[in-house]
């Protein structure tokens, strides 16, 4: 399963990128931006437009974590 290593909409917050302005400028839709607060998975179009305004590598903001037998029969 793949996990977000930190609050990714803290980070593009510290860059300058607050919600409106990802909202305004059409960077991000209100639906990723809403899977990012559940720390829901997102598109790779999106995760490559995080990269772009983070200046960032995929892997700098995901990580995989292996899941146990119980989480995979759920």
């Amino acid at each position: 399963m793949l996990a977000y290593k930190f609050d990714v909409l803290a980070a593009l917050r510290e860059k300058g990128f607050n919600t409106t302005r990802l909202r305004k400028e059409k960077l991000l839709a209100e639906s990723t931006i809403q899977k990012l607060r559940e720390k829901r998975p997102i598109a790779w179009q999106n995760i490559n437009e995080i990269c772009r305004m983070l200046d960032c590598q995929p892997g700098d903001f995901l990580e995989y974590i292996p899941e146990t037998e119980e989480q995979q029969t759920e």
